[in-house]
């Protein structure tokens, strides 16, 4: 009986998808021949590189820069404040903690990049930073 069920070996079922509505060539011949990827690479890495198809369905996402960066925190730092809803629920919420933790992390990344920045990055950051200080000290009540 042990013999059966090996001789059974295994399927291999590819549940991403594509645009194309086919798999790319390679990933049809590891389907075929059972390949594996290597135990450190992620799984859906690839030559496009570890996002897939899925993600990119979106449209292209902006190019990294200092000021996404510095856009993003304070986006996700006017969330804990309560002035822009969660993505999730749509509703406002209040967590003076994080927030805070956002905004001192918006600090430190002023003082270590102090005289690396461009002009337009640097008051940015020095904008951003004095007013969700502002927001935080009327929220927090102090």
């Amino acid at each position: 009986m042990a013999e059966n069920e090996e001789e059974k070996g295994f399927v291999i079922k590819d549940r991403r998808r594509f645009a194309e509505g086919a798999a790319p060539e390679e990933d049809k011949q590891e389907q075929q021949t059972g390949g594996e990827r290597g135990a450190g690479e992620p799984q859906g890495a690839g030559p496009e590189g570890v996002f897939g198809e899925e993600d990119r369905a979106h449209g292209p996402l902006p190019e990294v820069t200092m000021s996404a960066f510095i856009f993003s925190l304070s986006s996700s730092a006017l969330v804990h404040l309560g002035e822009i809803p969660e993505p999730e629920t749509n509703q406002p919420k209040l967590d003076l903690a994080i927030a805070k933790q956002i905004i001192d992390t918006l600090g430190m990344l002023q003082e270590k990049t102090k005289g690396n920045l461009d002009h337009g990055e640097e008051t940015l950051l020095k904008s951003v930073l004095y007013d969700l200080r502002m927001r935080y000290v009327q929220k927090s009540g102090k």
